[in-house]
């Protein structure tokens, strides 16, 4: 694919944008094909979930979740594997040196504001939520141990840690990082839509803009409503509980719904506002909260905090070729209901996830974008659950408070409870639940600005009416599945997740191939 080519196409791409495919109604910009299927089938799900009993439906969505992983486990895992090398091996290749948006391009946000809003729109409430719970599980053994390692001993509490990285580290930021550089520099140095389907006219040309496009777009925006979902709910269920243990309500799928429902507003206001006015604010809001509640816990534990995150640096480095590797396993349940699906999760959250980085990254070197993208979120991480996560494993071994009675009892509960055992507990879990709230604002707010793009056929700022429905149905689709989960609505969030990640993961997988076709294009520019 040459330089003229691409030229021809961003060109032709004109007709595309506000040609025929898409239609000016009722204060929408709709590119029909993909608003209207995706639309369709996300409210037929709705409808016809309404009309399931619960428990039916949750054995069909459990059964097909399950039939996934059992099928497609060792897919799932080299997949991952191949991500971390392929940005690992285009980074340090002459490649890094192409800019994103052009040779003479400009950043449009400070660093610290461009890192802060990858970081809140990426994980935010998963930092809150699997914290002090995810390491706490595989110390205790709540639901198998990695490795197969004997719980409750220092080899558990080394690998419990190691093994929570693993799963936030750089595995997950890769995948993010190959979707938002592809998405980007097709964007900003070709001049195609900021779409899904932009990144694949290097291998299929002009049939990207034809059905085969359609329903790559398609997927991604349900990759993107489920994986939303799942983190939503997650954060509805936290939030929730942590008002009724602070506050001492006794709220249940009712509060809930009002959780999601209140956040789906601000998130509302905020992509009314637009990335400037609503979501850059609110994720700078976010880190600085998040900035200062790390702090205080650390000062306040110091003694555990100072060994604790170089403890789980190393048990990471040391881990993650075992941890990488599918094959041989006598943990398969473990590695099956934690890294197989988080593997889906970080796949399903890539397109939304992937084109926010893009919309704000302009002006920065493929090395340096990918660095950023991959490396500093995964020592921030390092960082927070190191903390977090050495805290609640100390109280464990040390059998303080309710973790050390009783262990993991109640997985939303567990940052609380470990709350309770230090100074100004109560004060520190009001904060957390507010921090909590805006990070499921932001993650809201940032997805539906890029659904919006999607299903606009990749016109950057999407009618009003637009913004509004999609980040309405993000709430509804994450309320029907905590419903439909009932008391064991993680299972339920989870199905939606790895359903949507398996075909998207072939998607990835090809994507690379474009990029690295794409990026070859650009070479010439920078060897002189």
């Amino acid at each position: 694919m040459d330089e003229d080519a691409f030229k021809r196409y961003s060109i032709d791409t004109t007709d595309y944008q506000v040609g025929q495919d898409n239609i000016q109604k009722w204060g929408f910009d709709i590119h029909n094909p993909v608003f209207g299927i995706s639309a369709a089938l996300v409210l037929l799900f709705l409808g016809s979930v309404l009309f399931i009993e619960p428990s039916a439906a949750k054995e069909t969505l459990n059964a097909i979740k399950n039939g996934i992983i059992e099928e497609f486990d060792t897919f799932f895992m080299w997949s991952a594997n191949f991500f971390v090398v392929f940005t690992l091996v285009i980074m340090l290749s002459p490649l890094g040196k192409i800019r994103i948006g052009g040779k003479d391009a400009v950043a449009d946000h400070s660093r610290s504001s461009w890192l802060a809003m990858l970081f809140a729109a990426g994980m935010g409430i998963g930092l809150m939520f699997w914290g002090v719970a995810e390491p706490t599980a595989y110390f205790t053994d709540w639901w198998g141990t990695p490795l197969n390692v004997e719980p409750m001993t220092p080899e558990a509490k080394s690998l419990a840690l190691g093994a929570t990285i693993f799963h936030w580290g750089i595995h997950g930021w890769a995948i993010y990082a190959i979707v938002a550089l592809a998405l980007s520099f097709f964007a900003f140095n070709k001049g195609l839509p900021l779409s899904i389907r932009s990144v694949f006219y290097p291998i299929f040309g002009d049939r990207a803009w034809g059905w085969l496009g359609h329903i790559i777009d398609i997927m991604a925006v349900l990759a993107t409503l489920f994986g939303l979902a799942t983190s939503l709910g997650l954060g509805a269920q936290q939030a929730t509980s942590g008002i009724n243990y602070v506050f001492g309500t006794d709220g249940g799928f009712g509060m809930q719904l009002t959780v999601i429902v209140f956040v789906t507003l601000i998130a509302i206001i905020s992509v009314i506002r637009g990335i400037d006015g609503g979501v850059k604010v609110l994720s700078n809001i976010n880190m600085i909260f998040a900035f200062i509640l790390l702090v205080f816990i650390t000062v306040v534990c110091f003694d555990i905090a100072i060994t604790s995150v170089p403890e789980t640096f190393i048990a990471y480095i040391k881990n993650i070729i075992p941890l990488s590797n599918p094959y041989g396993r006598e943990d398969e349940t473990w590695m099956h209901g934690w890294t197989v699906f988080y593997w889906a999760w970080w796949i399903s959250w890539s397109p939304f996830v992937g084109m926010f980085i893009a919309r704000v990254s302009k002006g920065r070197t493929v090395r340096e974008f990918l660095f950023s993208v991959v490396f500093i979120p995964t020592l921030m991480t390092i960082v927070w659950m190191g903390i977090f996560g050495g805290i609640a494993l100390s109280q464990v071994i040390n059998k303080v408070g309710e973790l050390g009675t009783n262990g993991l009892t109640n997985i939303s509960l567990t940052l609380f409870q470990v709350y309770d055992q230090l100074p100004f507990g109560h004060i520190i879990s009001v904060v957390s639940i507010a921090l909590i709230l805006i990070f499921f604002i932001t993650s809201s707010d940032s997805g539906s600005l890029v659904i919006d793009s999607i299903t606009a056929g990749g016109k950057i700022d999407a009618p009003v009416p637009q913004r509004i429905f999609w980040a309405s149905i993000e709430g509804a689709i994450a309320a029907m599945m905590l419903w439909v989960g009932g008391t064991d609505a993680l299972q339920a969030l989870q199905s939606g997740v790895v359903t949507t990640a398996l075909p998207f993961n072939f998607i990835l997988l090809l994507m690379c191939v474009s990029l690295v076709r794409g990026l070859r294009t650009e070479l010439h520019l920078y060897s002189k």
